[in-house]
Order: C-alpha cells, then sequence, then structure tokens
C-alpha cells in the first residue's frame, strides 16, 4: 500500500484542467444512490450535469461507504421514491462515520409527510419531494452545496422556517458542521469526546491514538503558513487513509487543531495502522522542503527558546493509550493518558509510536516524564 500511497500524498498542490479531468475519470466525485436503479427526474439530472460532477450510480451500501471513506464525494443523492427503508438506512450509515458525515445528502421520497420527516431522521440534508416544481427543486439542491461549505467555516443563521421536521433537521446539521475542523474536514473535539464516550460504553478493546508532528513550529517559520497548512492537510489523508482503509468504519480519525490529530482503531489493528503512518510519513516529509535542506537533511532556524540551532527534518510522533490492561473512565483521561505517551514519544528520535502498557495494578507517580519512563521499561521487560 506505501507505494500506492505515496503518489497521492507526495503533492498536495492545485492540478491542471487535464489532470482534473483524467481523475474525474477515474474517481468519481458525486453518487446516485438507487438500489432498484431508477432514473433520476430530468430537472434533477440537469443540475448533477450543471454541478460538473463525475457521478456514479450504486445500489449497495457497502460499495457507497467503500467509495465514500476513500475520497469523500462533493454529494450524494438517494432515490427514496419506490424502496425507502433500505436507502434512508444508507443514508444513516453514511451520516454515521464521522468522515463522510458532512457530505451533502439530498433524499428523493414521495409526497408523503411522514417520508419527509423519516428522511430528515435519517440525517438528509435536503428533501425533494414528488410533485415539488422543479426551480424549487433545483434552487434547494444549490443551497445546500452552499450550506456545507458555509457550515464548515461560520456559524449558520438562527432564523428557520418551514415544518417542524424541516427546523430540527437544520439544527442537527448546525451541530455536525460546527464539530467539523474547517481546514481538514476532520471530526473536532467535541465529536473526539462522543467517540471516545460510545467506545468505552461498548466495552471493546481500542486505542486512542495521539499524533503531532515534530520540529513543524520551525517549518513553519521558515516555508510560511500557507506551506504549514500543506502539510497538515497532508498529515490528515495520511491518516485517514491508512486509518479507513485498514479499519473501514471501525476507525475514528479527529482533528484537535494545529498539527495535533486523534484517531482511534480497534486494539489490533495499533501495530499495522501506527507502522504504517510512520513509515509513510518519513517518505514524504523530505519532499516538503527545498532540495538543498532536504540533501542536507536539516536547515538552520530559531528554536522555540530563540537560539539559532540546526533544525531536523519534520517527524511524526504517535502516542497510544488502550483500555485493554487498565480502565478507562472518561474521555478525559483517556485524552490525557494519551498526551502523556505523545509526549513521551516526542522525546524518542525519529518517527515513533509508543504504547502504554500499564495496568490498574501499577501505580505511576505524579510527575509524568518519569511515569512514562516506566511505562517504556514495563514494555520492554514483558
Amino acid at each position: 500500500m506505501l507505494c500506492s500511497e505515496l503518489r497521492s500524498f507526495s503533492s498536495d498542490r492545485p492540478e491542471s484542467s487535464s489532470t482534473r479531468k483524467a481523475n474525474d475519470l477515474q474517481q468519481p466525485n458525486a453518487i446516485h444512490f438507487s438500489p432498484d436503479g431508477a432514473s433520476l427526474p430530468a430537472h434533477v439530472s440537469a443540475w448533477i450535469d450543471a454541478q460538473q460532477a463525475s457521478i456514479v450510480t450504486l445500489s449497495s451500501a457497502d460499495e457507497l461507504m467503500s467509495i465514500g471513506l476513500r475520497a469523500r464525494p462533493r454529494f450524494v443523492v438517494f432515490d427514496a421514491r419506490r424502496a425507502a427503508g433500505p436507502v434512508l438506512a444508507a443514508v444513516h450509515r453514511l451520516k454515521k462515520d464521522s468522515y463522510t458525515a458532512v457530505v451533502p445528502c439530498a433524499v428523493l421520497c414521495a409526497k408523503k409527510n411522514e417520508e419527509l420527516s423519516e428522511a430528515f431522521d435519517a440525517g438528509a440534508d435536503e428533501v425533494i419531494r414528488d410533485g415539488m416544481q422543479a426551480p424549487e427543486a433545483v434552487r434547494r439542491l444549490t443551497a445546500m452545496l452552499i450550506r456545507s461549505e458555509r457550515d464548515l467555516i461560520v456559524h449558520p443563521s438562527t432564523r428557520l422556517a418551514g415544518t417542524s421536521a424541516i427546523e430540527s433537521a437544520m439544527l442537527i446539521r448546525s451541530e455536525r458542521d460546527l464539530i467539523v475542523h474547517p481546514s481538514t474536514r476532520l471530526a473536532g473535539t467535541s465529536a473526539i469526546e462522543s467517540e471516545i464516550g460510545r467506545r468505552l460504553a461498548l466495552g471493546e478493546a481500542f486505542a486512542v491514538c495521539y499524533a503531532d508532528l515534530d520540529h513543524f513550529k520551525e517549518f513553519n517559520d521558515r516555508y510560511s503558513y500557507n506551506e504549514g497548512d500543506r502539510v497538515i492537510r497532508i498529515l490528515a489523508k495520511l491518516l485517514h487513509d491508512v486509518v479507513k482503509g485498514t479499519c473501514g468504519e471501525d476507525g475514528f480519525i479527529g482533528h484537535i487543531g494545529g498539527d495535533d490529530f486523534i484517531f482511534i482503531i480497534p486494539y489490533n489493528s495499533i501495530p499495522s495502522v501506527c507502522g504504517e503512518i510512520v513509515a509513510t510519513f518519513d517518505l514524504l516529509a523530505p519532499y516538503q522542503y527545498s532540495e538543498q535542506d532536504r540533501r542536507a537533511g536539516y536547515f538552520f532556524g530559531k528554536d522555540r527558546r530563540g537560539h539559532l540551532d540546526r533544525v531536523p527534518l519534520m517527524t511524526l510522533s504517535i502516542g497510544v493509550v488502550t483500555n485493554l490492561r487498565r480502565t478507562l473512565t472518561s474521555a478525559r483521561q483517556a485524552s490525557q493518558l494519551a498526551t502523556e505517551m505523545k509526549t513521551y514519544a516526542k522525546s524518542l528520535p525519529g518517527s515513533v509510536y509508543t504504547v502504554d502498557r500499564r495496568s490498574d495494578e501499577r501505580v505511576t507517580p505524579q510527575e509524568p516524564l518519569p511515569a512514562i519512563r516506566d511505562v517504556r521499561k514495563i514494555g520492554e521487560s514483558e
């Protein structure tokens, strides 16, 4: 997987129009979901054409999630006019995942009011009912895309209109989109806490992994904020593709802010996921520097204390905490332990991941650094 992923991660710069057209042929950026294969109404098809979208028609929810997790589509149109049950179940499944939850979803349904409510309850961002006039339907679909972009960066207006079902859906969209980080469109802090709480309630063995870049501030100072933001987007894509590619819907990725990320995975996936992430990052990192800095393996810059010194190329540190040997009681406790392990990982050379092997039976001192060193010894002796 490393070689194939390397090609997609190594550059996050704008593509030429010819490149975009070629990519559109290879990867759809919009989805029409229809289990019965029914054709879309003419005005909906015309609207899709006007978006210049490369659309694919799917009938399986598994296919929908596979494509959605691999490359988040620009929008999805669900046709629930005939088979509402499986279609709305697919909407709910898409909206339940933290990564695909922000994808704008329009549902075509019958005229009945209860079908309107069921579509919004499933997570639809817009509902187009049979018999709706074409101009109104087109305006609603266009507004859906505008809201999607706007709500990710600013709080939407609180002036609501229409039926109570529509008002409720608008509030749900507002809350959902505001917990997504605007630069990477990954889940934010509140969604991370909710996901940890959900996993604790399930009682299954899982791992909370805290990823942080080393020497990122110095890179930012030397190469500009824009280049630093590009590196963050590359890291976000790397985390997403490895976590979702390995764990599917069992994997979760969140963006705390800046160069700090949290991902949550099943316990048994720690070596494969974390190992691939650090190995791939080490392949990508040198190519974010100028040829001179890349060849030297460092550059001269000021550290956090303002002293001029050699600054190594960026590396990635991941701290991992699990509920396998110790009882985690809250999202706050899990995040604190993951932060400890991340701090310890940053004290080691190169890109590394470190796993907390402490148990409920072993009480560690309050000072974080000695405690973390003890963790290392425990892990090596077992």
